[in-house]
């Protein structure tokens, strides 16, 4: 199988607000892109964007997470899983410092699309006082980290 090329991906700005969507269609049934979405273990043989995440897959539960959205740029930081739907959503809420400072709800759903086929969309929608200073980053190195993971995901889902 090979990967549908097919990518979006979309940015919204606003002065405390930057909203990210990326999508890519997958030639690779839902529950083989699910697999790959929460094997995060082996996120480092293959994830260019989020080079470790550690931490029990359930809701509430506390993640550890280092993201690298650029080869000069890289954090780690704490999210808690606030929506968990087996097979289908995940949703974490991360937070640099206080609420408000800067927040972020990344969310990942992997749609079935019949025939085999499946679509990925990874959004973010990040808020807060740090927005105007980060700006750049969070509307053209970040947009551009989550479609490369959407790729790597889709050609290791279709390698399988």
């Amino acid at each position: 199988m090979t990967t549908t090329t097919r990518a979006t991906e979309s940015v919204e700005s606003s002065p405390f607000r930057v909203s990210i969507t990326t999508s890519i269609l997958i030639d690779a049934p839902q529950a083989a892109v699910w697999s790959v979405l929460t094997d995060t273990a082996a996120y480092p043989q293959w994830n260019s964007f989020i080079r470790r995440w550690e931490g029990a897959l359930a809701p509430g539960a506390r993640q550890h997470v280092r993201i690298e959205p650029t080869t000069t740029s890289g954090q780690s930081f704490r999210p808690r899983i606030i929506d968990l739907q087996p097979g289908r959503e995940l949703t974490w809420l991360g937070r640099v410092g206080l609420p408000g400072v800067l927040d972020g709800r990344h969310r990942f759903v992997v749609e079935p699309l019949g025939e085999g086929r499946s679509r990925l969309v990874q959004s973010e929608v990040l808020s807060g006082a740090l927005v105007p200073l980060l700006r750049r980053m969070l509307t053209v190195a970040t947009p551009a980290a989550f479609s490369r993971m959407n790729a790597e995901l889709a050609a290791r889902a279709t390698a399988a």
